[in-house]
């Protein structure tokens, strides 16, 4: 019997899966195989968020799979060597999976190439799985990515993406091939309160909502905090529950302008998935360096944790990092003005944010996290590297009326309207009724601070 294995990542799907669709059709049966990888757990990686969203996402991916007849084989270990036993177990001829654009997932392709050549086994590495369009797919003259992201959505949207593929109706798994148990969400400690569900079936539920009810009002509600009208399909992007190019292909068949924005947005995140991929010391080194000379996490150590907290004495900052602890989740809009205030109002260096961030966040990934907090402190891909995002002005702006700030900062819930806002200006006697702290610092000062950081006159 001619035996495939399918080696899933961060692909937990079944519908549009161009290695499982590969496998099925090539083989008599086929390994549906995932290894909690040790070397990403001792990276410390694999936050509690992610860890129990994950559990939910192998739990349905698993059970989407036994409704075809096949189940998932879970291992954990060294990925290779647990990959060459599954191979060696049922005699597999070769291994499919997705490609990554990390550092880290390129050197396991190559471990694992290496290895199975060694056993006389072949790996197929398939493109824009986790992306819409492969990375490298479109470059400009001569560089090996684009640096600036308005003539790649150029590129990328003149591309095209590559045909949906069905979800197969039956999975054939052979009978002896050993799995450990699921893991469980309720196993993993340290979660956000409020954190989301996992699993493709809960993603596609949401995708199908979201496109039915929420997409057409995309452009003129995507900035508002309080109305949540996001997609919030990132953590089924991150983990592949759901499929970029599936998306894109659905959106444009909706069509209208906020369907359109929001296929701007999924080509911002295979932008810097093709810049990652490109420079993956960009994970932790300065994309283009501005000469910085930022505090650290222990220089400002009160500060960050006030950050952190949500205690920085503006609203609209606090009430952004308290979404965050208490879902796992953010805002977008919260996302830039937090990360704004982090590393220019208090000049603190972006990689103690993007660790943060990293360590709560659902959909956390290196490409979009890291990059994201590049763009923000000017060292990334952003063509005005020193802009800084003004809190109260954002405030005013993204949540006129204060009702994102008093859900998530309930000691100001009794201000009415813009008011909660500037907690400061508050009379003596009605300031002091609030258990809520004064700034951490004054906005002009951290403005000031940060231009003679830059040299900027």
């Amino acid at each position: 019997m001619n035996v495939s294995v399918v080696l899933f990542t961060s692909d937990l799907r079944v519908h549009d899966h161009p290695p499982l669709r590969a496998a099925v059709t090539s083989a008599d049966a086929v390994v549906p195989l995932f290894v909690r990888d040790r070397a990403i757990a001792d990276t410390g990686f694999a936050g509690p968020n992610r860890e129990a969203f994950l559990a939910d996402c192998l739990t349905d991916l698993d059970r989407q799979l036994r409704d075809r007849g096949g189940w998932l084989v879970v291992r954990t270990g060294d990925l290779v060597e647990e990959v060459r036993a599954v191979v060696a177990a049922t005699d597999a001829d070769e291994v499919h999976m997705a490609a990554g654009v990390s550092r880290y997932a390129h050197a396991r392709e190559r471990r694992l190439r290496e290895a199975l050549e060694w056993d006389g086994r072949r790996l197929y590495v398939h493109e824009a799985v986790v992306t819409a369009v492969a990375p490298g797919a479109v470059t400009p003259a001569n560089s090996d990515h684009f640096a600036v992201f308005t003539p790649y959505f150029r590129r990328w949207s003149a591309q095209g993406v590559r045909a949906v593929l069905a979800a197969p109706r039956t999975v054939r798994v052979p009978d002896d091939v050993h799995s450990q148990s699921l893991p469980e969400r309720d196993d993993v400690t340290g979660t956000s309160p409020g954190l989301a569900r996992g699993g493709e079936s809960v993603g596609r539920a949401r995708w199908k909502a979201w496109l039915r009810d929420g997409i057409d009002g995309y452009r003129d509600r995507h900035d508002d905090l309080a109305g949540d009208a996001t997609s919030k399909l990132s953590p089924h992007l991150h983990f592949g529950t759901l499929s970029s190019a599936e998306l894109v292909h659905a959106a444009r068949h909706r069509g209208g302008e906020g369907a359109g924005d929001f296929v701007r947005q999924l080509c911002w995140r295979d932008f810097h998935h093709q810049v990652l991929a490109a420079r993956p010391d960009a994970a932790a080194e300065d994309y283009r360096t501005r000469g910085d000379h930022w505090r650290t996490e222990e220089s400002a150590a009160e500060d960050v944790l006030a950050w952190q907290e949500g205690r920085t004495g503006y609203p609209v900052v606090d009430a952004a990092m308290r979404q965050l602890l208490h879902e796992g989740w953010m805002h977008n809009r919260g996302r830039l003005l937090t990360a704004s205030f982090l590393t220019k109002t208090l000049y603190v260096d972006w990689r103690v944010g993007a660790r943060h961030f990293q360590r709560l966040l659902v959909d956390g990934d290196i490409a979009n996290n890291q990059l994201n907090w590049q763009w923000m402190a000017g060292t990334g891909t952003d063509s005005r590297p020193n802009r800084v995002l003004n809190p109260v002005l954002q405030a005013r702006r993204y949540d006129p009326d204060g009702a994102y700030v008093r859900r998530w900062v309930p000691e100001l819930e009794g201000l009415k309207g813009a008011a909660v806002h500037e907690p400061w200006k508050l009379p003596g006697l009605e300031r002091a009724r609030h258990d809520y702290p004064d700034p951490l610092v004054e906005l002009a000062d951290g403005l000031g601070r940060f231009k003679r950081a830059r040299g900027i006159d």
